[in-house]
């Protein structure tokens, strides 16, 4: 709950985050009237502006709280990077938007945000208060939804949720879909998202792929998914914590890139806190793997520019799980982030290269 007056009243309603953000302590009443230097300033200081004027203004002045937020500099690291966007998560969330029963926004120009509500928050909906950022995430989040990603692997569109990793670097993809199989019966695809990978290897000709996550979100989002493109009946999706039970002649992973910790459900598709699920997968690879299988690791060495984990930590973990490289194919991304020069983390951007390490036992 959160607690607020208006109009000399107190009032209070249930506070909504599907990120886990905390509810504000401090909440006062703003409208159109609010200029957009206040609003930051108080943002800054912690007390959050439940709004009541026109939606469009709203979002406008969002926009106008986000040009004051100061980006980390070009070449200050990873860490001031983060640090820059932590506080900048926090400064904009502090603009909140009330919701009447049904998922309504009661604003001026507000739009029917029903549906995109209804795919995250349920379709239970009483009374609340949440942030306008995060609403507009949702929003951005049912139009990715409906209208998918074009993966040229495939040659079809796959469909994220909301909270589920976008397969928009097609990169890694191609690197699954042009590796030498090493059998047509059996794979594993550990940790599947929205199932993309599991899709490529059924199409590849692999008459049965069991796709794990343990992410409720992922687990519904690759059944869709995998349903739409029409493999749901070569394709089993398992909720598990990485390996299915029994062995397998392939087992593929993607796990996040970044050994850093998620400050919200979003992260957990790109960060890796402590490198755990990396180290699981090459931990449990040997006793899942078939004789004469392979583990195909797909990684960016991204956190090796960022010095985050080392090149000879990456192997010894190989070494240390008792696991082989056969062979290593390699992309660069295409995206546009490497070329620009005024990301915080151009250099290392420039530099990456994502592999798909082929592993025996």
């Amino acid at each position: 709950m959160i607690q607020w007056t208006e109009a000399g009243q107190e009032r209070s309603a249930a506070w909504r985050s599907a990120l886990g953000a905390p509810p504000p302590k401090r909440v006062i009443v703003a409208d159109d009237r609010m200029k957009a230097a206040t609003a930051y300033r108080l943002a800054c200081e912690g007390t959050a502006l439940l709004w009541r004027g026109d939606f469009q203004n709203a979002r406008q002045l969002l926009a106008a709280m986000g040009r004051r937020c100061k980006p980390a500099a070009p070449g200050s690291g990873f860490h001031r990077h983060r640090q820059a966007q932590s506080q900048r998560a926090r400064t904009l969330g502090m603009l909140l938007v009330p919701y009447a029963e049904g998922h309504v926004v009661p604003l001026r120009r507000a739009p029917d945000v029903r549906e995109a509500c209804a795919e995250v928050y349920g379709p239970d909906a009483p009374p609340s208060v949440g942030q306008l950022r995060e609403l507009l995430g949702l929003i951005g989040a049912h139009e990715w939804r409906k209208k998918g990603v074009h993966v040229p692997a495939l040659g079809a569109r796959v469909h994220p949720h909301h909270g589920v990793f976008s397969p928009i670097r097609g990169e890694y993809v191609e690197l699954v879909a042009e590796a030498p199989l090493p059998g047509d019966r059996l794979a594993f695809d550990v940790g599947t998202g929205t199932g993309v990978l599991a899709a490529v290897l059924a199409r590849r000709g692999v008459r049965h792929v069991v796709a794990t996550d343990l992410d409720p979100r992922a687990v519904e989002c690759a059944g869709d998914n995998l349903a739409r493109l029409g493999l749901d009946e070569r394709v089993e999706v398992v909720r598990t914590d990485l390996f299915p039970p029994g062995r397998a002649p392939l087992i593929v992973c993607n796990p996040p890139w970044l050994p850093a910790t998620p400050v919200s459900p979003l992260d957990h598709a790109v960060y890796d806190p402590g490198g755990r699920m990396l180290r699981g997968f090459l931990d449990g690879l040997g006793e899942h793997l078939e004789p004469g299988g392979e583990g195909w690791l797909i990684l960016s060495d991204l956190a090796e520019h960022l010095g985050l984990r080392s090149r000879g930590e990456l192997l010894a973990a190989f070494d240390a799980a008792g696991l082989r490289v056969a062979g290593r194919l390699d992309v660069t991304p295409r995206h546009r982030r490497p070329s620009d020069e005024d990301d915080p983390l151009h250099a290392a951007r420039a530099a990456e290269v994502t592999s798909l390490w082929r592993l025996t036992h």
